[in-house]
């Protein structure tokens, strides 16, 4: 009987996402092209984070108790656009076990508190598109040249212009 009763209890407190998952998770961060500077902001909007892809950083799924968390990554890079990317977390399947279980106490109160119920994606891949004003306050050099002074393959290469 005694047996019995703590198999028992174990059933009815256990939580699933909290025993098999984790609260925190590595994401990889990456760019296309790599080298972007990046920073990670809360849903708070607190930045937590920054670096410079490609790089894994530790992020936390929830920001409090029954809420997932969800970040705004700033990524940059001299010569493309800024690219805001929105990284949310979801619910944990692991958390679903709950019910399979038993465990009331594990899915209204542990794994919420500690936020096991939610997990985030391994990575993200976020493309930068080149910046329409590239050149521009950038120091370009310009050669001038006059046709006498260019070769004969240089001179088939010309296009007229109009």
């Amino acid at each position: 009987m005694k047996i019995f009763l703590i198999a028992l209890a174990l059933v009815f407190t256990a939580s699933c996402a909290t025993i098999l998952s984790d609260s925190s998770y590595p994401v990889s961060v990456n760019s296309n092209p790599s080298g972007a500077n990046f920073t990670i902001s809360n849903r708070a909007g607190q930045e937590i984070q920054s670096g410079m892809t490609p790089e894994m950083v530790t992020l936390k799924a929830s920001s409090g108790y029954f809420k997932s968390e969800t970040y705004a990554i700033v990524l940059s890079k001299d010569g493309f656009e800024d690219n805001v990317y929105t990284l949310s977390s979801s619910l944990d399947g692991w958390y679903w076990g709950n019910i399979l279980l038993g465990g009331v106490i594990g899915m209204l109160i542990v794994d919420p508190l500690t936020g096991a119920m939610y997990k985030l994606p391994d990575r993200i891949d976020a493309s930068l598109a080149v910046s329409s004003t590239a050149t521009y306050g950038q120091d370009i050099d310009v050669l001038f040249a006059t046709i006498d002074s260019l070769s004969e393959d240089q001179k088939s290469r010309l296009e007229v212009i109009r």
